[in-house]
């Protein structure tokens, strides 16, 4: 039978192991990863493989040769461009007559490929997509199959909202010649983002087979230590090459020629290569230890992993590090948890490398120093860096100056040297602070910066694009935590990343060896001059001013002490709106509102409406993105209500067309729609994907339940300021009262909760939860929402907290708690093994 082995990966991740060598020959348990994909290949009867290169070929074909030494047959291709993972396999279409197996050589393995063989042949599949679950599906292909393993749906790479299962697609394929037949020669295509989607829409036979046994995609860093672990204590030892020594409570294994003191402490299981020393006094407990290595006396080694040829000297300590070829570990140095020490290094004599430190090959430790960052620059960022509001973290503490240096040296190499990137914040110290230093990153990457200063969101997302802008950045306080700072990266057009671009972004940062400009290349900064200009003439030409002056209508308008009093006053002067307004100053220490401050500035709005006789209230938040309103009775208009409210007068005049609003927003839309013949589009609840949506041809307006509203004629983005003046507009045009608006909003029972869920449990849940409401009327565009008879539940893992976020709408406010607390049940049913 005939496989085809994936072997092109630069293995960027994995640097700076893999600066020297590609990501297939990185060595696991003393053998190239790769070699235990020969292996389980020739055990299940593929012997004739066809082994796909693209990064450092020769290092492969020099390994394996022909094969013979494995009892297999190998022949190498290698594609002149990048042409994907399908495009590869096209690549090869003369040499494929009959089924074959796709395999990555970067992954390790054991399951039955025999029976992958017989599930595929049973179910006259063209492709069938080898599955396993796990516990945290982010950075795998989620796949839904039906009872009979037939695909129904499968979503590459998803954010915590789109994990409908924890079962994932592992990146073996088996397949049919046929396949060939939809996919286009010599241009880049994949499996997962392009293939697999286009069988499914054209009712292809695709199958899903969920596979027992262990897989591990060795992706990163931390993945490739854990990896050797669970071979020391998983494996049988007969797969790991060597003889059992035991030794107290603990096995060594390794081949003849190695010599280990009878006084060397031994833990758990280890594995040792050929001509290996250890001295007397050596501790070892869960390690692999590569050929010719030599440990002196009294070292400890906890959990490491070392390459060939490495020495390490009297007294030093590693623990939970990978060190590479051809390196010198002084005596009495230290190197700590999550440490990686690439090629031919040096550590000194009592030198201290800490932990998640990254060292690139050829570097040198002097005696007694103590390395705290990597030795290119900054340090690592332990866990993901973009959530659901951008870069955040605690201030001064997570996201500091020397992250937020990194981060904009990352965003500009990201776009290119000679890129202009504008820049801008609140009114808060600390994010002056910030946004300075990622200036500095971005003009060490040879991007221009134009500075805008204190700047409202919305005028910053206008201006990108005015003048050649490749991107932006915006710092603000967050305007729920006073102590957490959120750094919002914007791309060309001014919306926020997309997750494709966020995901390209995070790589770079954790390569660290991303481009720098030369000292003549450095970046400049301006303030650009028309910022403000651009953004009032728009706004002015969007908006009927004639029926705005005519209206003569009053309204209370509280700035919350933000930059939108830097450019609305004048706005509403030139409309010649009569306007009342609170707070119009900026005030670096009121960005944050606790929630009775939130309420207290309402109920003075509330007030002042009513004693004013007011047509309207309106409080924006500190970025100028949110507005929340007062009816002119001085009534709080709940947010909701409001979308309604505000839906309706836009519908009025819309004749047909489409508007969007999120998935948990209540159903009570679609009844305000069907009179005026509008198209309700549900959206993701993440305000990037609602602001994607806004730009969709038709799309008349964007709400999303919680002050945000999107005039996609004006700009696809959360505007308080223009919503402000667009909601008096429409008033005026039909008339309207807000009180009276409100009265005819469709009722509607609505209750949220969170309900706390572990991190490795989420994947299971979304799993759970759709195989038990298969039979239910359901939609999976955010989570996964069933519908009953006059209700629906929501359930959405939140993708910065260990939590389930559950929604239920009702007919009654007793249903709805009813339905709260049954699912709320099952949720945490569903979390048990």
């Amino acid at each position: 039978m005939r496989a085809i082995m994936m072997a092109g990966g630069f293995g960027t991740r994995l640097r700076p192991l893999t600066c020297n060598i590609p990501k297939p020959m990185v060595p696991m348990a003393n053998r190239p990863l790769m070699e235990h994909i020969v292996r389980l290949l020739k055990e299940n009867g593929f012997d004739d493989l066809l082994i796909m290169l693209y990064y450092q070929p020769e290092v492969i074909i020099s390994h394996f040769g022909d094969g013979s030494a494995y009892g297999v047959r190998i022949q190498y291709l290698r594609p002149q461009a990048d042409l994907g993972t399908a495009g590869c396999v096209k690549f090869a279409e003369a040499q494929l007559k009959e089924p074959f197996l796709v395999i990555s050589a970067d992954l390790l393995t054991n399951f039955n490929l025999k029976a992958i063989l017989a599930a595929h042949r049973q179910k006259k599949a063209m492709a069938t997509l080898v599955l396993t679950r796990v516990a945290n599906p982010l950075p795998y292909g989620v796949v839904i199959v039906d009872e009979n393993n037939a695909v129904q749906r499968f979503l590459e790479k998803p954010s915590w909202g789109e994990v409908f299962s924890d079962t994932v697609n592992t990146g073996i394929y088996m397949l049919e010649p046929s396949v060939l037949e939809h996919i286009p020669a010599n241009r880049t295509f994949d499996f997962s983002k392009d293939l697999f989607p286009r069988l499914l829409e054209q009712k292809e036979p695709l199958y899903g087979y969920v596979a027992k046994g262990y897989w591990k995609d060795v992706g990163d860093l931390s993945g490739y230590r854990l990896a050797h672990y669970d071979l020391l204590d998983s494996w049988p030892t007969s797969v790991l090459p060597g003889k059992v020594h035991r030794r107290g409570a603990g096995e060594l294994i390794y081949p003849e020629g190695t010599q280990v003191h009878a006084q060397a402490v031994c833990e758990g299981k280890v594995l040792l290569g050929k001509a290996c020393k250890v001295e007397e006094g050596v501790k070892l407990s869960r390690c692999v230890i590569g050929q010719r290595v030599t440990l002196h006396t009294g070292a400890e080694l906890t959990g490491c992993v070392l390459w060939d040829d490495v020495v390490v000297g009297a007294g030093a300590r590693i623990e939970e590090a990978v060190i590479g070829n051809h390196c010198r570990i002084g005596e009495e140095a230290q190197i700590l948890t999550g440490a990686i020490v690439g090629d031919d290094c040096t550590v000194g004599h009592g030198a201290v490398v800490h932990s998640n430190v990254k060292i690139w090959p050829q570097k040198r430790v002097e005696d007694g120093a103590v390395l705290s960052s990597s030795l290119i620059w900054g340090e690592k960022w332990t866990r993901r860096l973009f959530g659901a509001y951008g870069i955040s973290g605690l201030c001064n503490r997570e996201v500091t100056p020397e992250l937020a240096t990194r981060i904009g040296a990352v965003y500009g190499a990201y776009l290119g040297e000679g890129a202009y990137v504008t820049t801008s914040r609140d009114a808060h110290m600390a994010s002056r602070m910030i946004k300075r230093a990622i200036i500095s990153g971005l003009l060490s990457s040879g991007v221009k910066v134009g500075d805008l200063r204190t700047a409202p969101i919305p005028v910053v997302r206008y201006e990108i694009g005015q003048e050649g802008e490749a991107g932006g950045v915006h710092v603000r306080q967050s305007p729920f935590d006073p102590n957490i700072v959120d750094i919002k990266l914007l791309d060309r057009t001014g919306v926020d990343l997309s997750s494709h671009q966020e995901r390209a972004i995070e790589q770079l940062f954790l390569r660290e060896d991303f481009h720098r400009a030369t000292p003549d290349r450095v970046g400049e900064i301006i303030t650009p001059p028309r910022a403000q200009e651009y953004y009032r003439a728009g706004f002015l030409k969007a908006v009927d001013a004639g029926l705005l002056q005519n209206a003569k209508m009053k309204i209370v308008i509280d700035y919350a002490f933000s930059s939108a009093s830097l450019i609305l006053p004048d706005i509403l002067g030139r409309l010649g709106l009569e306007v009342v307004g609170l707070n119009a100053y900026l005030s670096a220490l009121r960005v944050t509102k606790s929630a009775e401050d939130f309420q207290g500035a309402l109920d003075q709005l509330s007030t002042i409406v009513q004693t004013l006789k007011a047509d309207a209230g309106f409080l924006i938040d500190t970025g100028a993105e949110k507005v929340f309103m007062v009816d002119d009775n001085g009534k709080r208009i709940p947010n909701e209500a409001a979308l309604f409210m505000v839906a309706r007068l836009v519908m009025e005049g819309a004749k047909g067309g489409v508007m969007g609003v999120p998935v948990n927003v209540s159903s009570a839309i679609e009844r305000l729609a069907e009179p005026y013949d509008v198209q309700i589009k549900r959206l993701r609840t993440a305000p990037r994907y609602i602001m994607e949506a806004s730009r969709e041809k038709g799309m008349h307006f964007v709400g999303d339940g919680i002050g945000g509203f999107i005039f996609p004629e004006f700009q696809p983005c959360f505007d308080a300021m223009f919503a402000i003046v667009k909601i008096m507009e429409l008033m005026a045009r039909h008339k309207a009262k807000l009180h009276a608006l409100a009265q005819d909003v469709p009722p509607f029972e609505t209750v949220h909760q969170k309900v706390p869920c572990p991190w490795d449990r989420k994947g299971l849940v979304m799993r759970r939860a759709i195989d038990a409401l298969r039979t239910e009327k359901s939609e999976l565009v955010d989570g996964v929402k069933v519908f009953m008879d006059g209700s629906w539940v929501l359930l959405l893992p939140d993708p910065d907290e260990a939590t389930f976020h559950i929604w239920v709408e009702a007919p009654t406010k007793s249903e709805a708690r009813t339905l709260m607390k049954e699912y709320s049940e099952k949720l945490r049913e569903w979390q048990t093994s």
